[in-house]
């Protein structure tokens, strides 16, 4: 844990201290998970505070400190689905919307930010959230919080909350769904 237990029992009985302590040792995790889930970086700083504010309310609902970090995991998955069903629902700004100088200021922005390294990882990153925005929601979730942030199959179950055995199955089915879309995309 990135945190002591007594700094999380600190903070359930509502010590403010404590709480910024937790947030300080988890914010970079957070921000790192809810960008691989959702995949707007514009987003990111909103969801990761919805993360925070539940986390605050919640705090002491937790039943055992031992199983904070996938309990916040948990909370963190359920805002970034929360954000994703949100974005569905609601229509996202598209280019044909902006103005011809947003257009041009969005367009000399970009490129001056980027270098030759750059443009490469963000080209990997895109062709990964394509081939992501193939599967699921849940197997994109589950994708990124194994492959991506490397939680164990124990972090995992308690995220999921299902035995280790199911959430293997799980897995290899997402991972063949993944090859299948990589698979199509790669005969476009």
């Amino acid at each position: 844990m990135l945190v002591e237990i007594e700094t999380i029992e600190r903070a359930q009985a509502g010590e403010p201290d404590a709480f910024n302590e937790i947030v300080r040792a988890y914010r970079k995790r957070i921000l790192g998970t809810i960008y691989r889930l959702i995949g707007r970086s514009e987003d990111v700083e909103d969801v990761s505070q919805e993360v925070f504010v539940r986390l605050y309310y919640s705090l002491d609902q937790l039943r055992s400190v031992e199983v904070f970090e996938p309990w916040l995991y948990r909370l963190t998955t359920n805002a970034a689905y929360d954000y994703l069903r949100k974005r569905k629902r609601g229509n996202s700004i598209r280019m044909a919307d902006l103005s011809e100088e947003q257009v041009i200021a969005a367009d000399a922005a970009e490129s001056g930010r980027r270098d030759d390294e750059v443009r490469e990882q963000t080209e990997i990153r895109e062709f990964l959230d394509v081939l992501l925005d193939e599967v699921s929601e849940e197997d994109r979730i589950l994708l990124t919080l194994k492959e991506v942030q490397g939680l164990s199959l124990k972090e995992l179950s308690r995220i999921y909350e299902v035995n280790e055995n199911a959430l293997k199955v799980r897995l290899f089915r997402a991972r063949k769904r993944a090859l299948k879309a990589y698979e199509t995309l790669k005969k476009r």
